[in-house]
Order: structure tokens, then C-alpha cells, then sequence
């Protein structure tokens, strides 16, 4: 069996990555947490126009639909403020 060529960090990992090398093996899958969202709800927002043209310029720039940009930045405020023991 082959020997496992760990990476030494997360850059090295990312640069395998994205060269396309075959990094499950270097994955613990073991410890891995499934979450399931549950519902979804249906929520609108009136923003200005001026916010939404930053946030099609950000999502431009890295390749991911508006919708997906906004909810990950909701996401990751959530973990943010539950980490601060905020709510």
C-alpha cells in the first residue's frame, strides 16, 4: 500500500487541490458532521441598489450567484455571533 504524502499545511493542501491531485486520502472523513437544513422559508429584502451593485461586483469577482453569496455571509454571521455567545 501506498504511504500517505501528508500535506504540511493548509496552503500545500489547497495547492494539491487545485492541481488536481487525488486528496481523499489525506481527508478524515471519520469526524465529519452531516448537517441537513431543515425547511426552507422564503424571505425578501428591500435593499438599495447601490448595496446590491457591491455585492454583483464581489460575486463577479469569485464566480457564485448572488443568492449563494448571501447566504453564506448569513451563515457564516450566525456561527460569528452564536460563537461570541451573543445569542
Amino acid at each position: 500500500m501506498k504511504k500517505k504524502n501528508l500535506a504540511r499545511n493548509n496552503e500545500e493542501f489547497d495547492s494539491r487541490f487545485d492541481r488536481g491531485e487525488d486528496v481523499h486520502q489525506l481527508i478524515d472523513v471519520s469526524r465529519a458532521l452531516v448537517t441537513k437544513p431543515g425547511k426552507k422559508v422564503r424571505i425578501s429584502l428591500d435593499i438599495s441598489q447601490s448595496l446590491v451593485k457591491e455585492i454583483d461586483a464581489i460575486r463577479e469577482a469569485i464566480g457564485v450567484d448572488r443568492g449563494a453569496l448571501i447566504k453564506v455571509w448569513l451563515y457564516d454571521r450566525v456561527k460569528q455571533e452564536k460563537s461570541a455567545g451573543n445569542r
